[in-house]
């Protein structure tokens, strides 16, 4: 049987495949004829739609926050990634990577797309403990780890051992939140108007905690007065207000999850440091700045969006590991 991990993302999928690595990584979209309901594109070739289809057709995200929001579309999608990297009429066991605290109705749901896509077997994890098995940190009973995944859609906090999870939550706050807040921004101080493809690559490009970072992008819209087409400069002053505010509130919910743990507990995670992961923890000086929030050393993965999917990928591989972690 192939063994598989899943990370159905928010925004990007990832599927690593066990004796390959990481085989998948595209954007969790598909667009849709809106009069027939028929799927015409998915990946990343739906995602370069965004803001550009004509009124009979819609770009659709079928993940929102975490949660799956249309199963037809999710189980198509899933579908048509799972042909790109499975023989047909091969047998697959799948770990899904889900946030800390999925509940068991969210579960349901994606084991009925695995399912309706041709997956024979289906595991859960949470992201948490995935995304510092993909950083190579090792776990143990007594060893407890505190991890912060940041995606697209959620966050997942939370400290824990391989016994399981000691204090942890998951918020709907991450990159997408940012993207649209650049968007509103960007609007208010240039009075341009951009789509959302070009709030992503500006958060991606210049997006920046690192104070007096001037890097800086030309970027182009629409003039919200005129109505004609115009560039302006953007530097990373000018959005680091959109990403610091979601930044602030991670760190806020940080704090919580940390004052819940024993004095044993908190003293292991002064000594062993903060674990960062998920695609938005590519922002120049996040780490520096989530460590000087929390006073503790924050240690970032090497690369940060594909943290939990490796993770999933040693678990998966691993069946007294995954018997640990699973979720039943």
């Amino acid at each position: 049987m192939l063994k598989l991990a899943i990370d159905f993302g928010t925004s990007v999928t990832k599927i690593y495949k066990i004796g390959s690595g990481i085989v998948l990584a595209e954007a969790t979209c598909v667009t849709v004829q809106k009069d027939t309901g028929e799927i015409r594109a998915f990946g990343n070739e739906a995602k370069r739609l965004l803001g550009k289809t004509a009124e009979q057709t819609d770009v659709c995200f079928p993940v929102y926050e975490g949660e799956i929001v249309s199963e037809r579309l999710a189980g198509a999608l899933l579908e048509y990634f799972l042909r790109k990297v499975v023989k047909r009429g091969t047998s697959v066991e799948a770990l899904f990577c889900v946030p800390c605290g999925y509940k068991v109705e969210s579960r349901e749901k994606v084991y009925r797309v695995a399912k309706a896509a041709g997956i024979s077997r289906v595991n859960f994890a949470e992201t948490p403990f995935l995304s510092v098995l993909g950083q190579d940190v090792p776990l143990s009973e007594s060893n407890p780890v505190f991890a912060i995944d940041i995606g697209a859609g959620v966050t997942s906090i939370a400290a824990f051992s391989l016994d399981g999870i000691i204090a942890g939550l998951s918020m709907n706050v991450g990159g997408s939140n940012m993207d649209v807040h650049i968007i509103d921004h960007i609007a208010d101080t240039f009075s341009l108007k951009i789509g959302s493809l070009t709030s992503e690559k500006l958060k991606n490009t210049v997006g920046s905690l690192i104070e007096d970072d001037n890097q800086s992008t030309i970027i182009n819209g629409r003039d919200i007065k005129s109505g004609r087409p115009r560039s302006v400069s953007v530097s990373s002053a000018d959005i680091v207000f959109p990403i610091k505010v979601y930044i602030d509130k991670i760190a806020e919910y940080a704090e919580l999850v940390l004052k819940k743990l024993p004095a044993e507990v908190s003293a292991a995670m002064l000594k062993n440091g903060l674990y960062l992961s998920g695609g938005v923890c590519n922002i120049a000086g996040l780490a520096e700045y989530m460590s000087n929030k929390l006073q503790m050393e924050a240690h970032l993965s090497g690369d940060p969006q594909m943290a939990v999917v490796l993770g999933g990928g040693r678990a998966v591989g691993n069946p007294a590991l995954l018997r640990r972690i699973r979720l039943e």
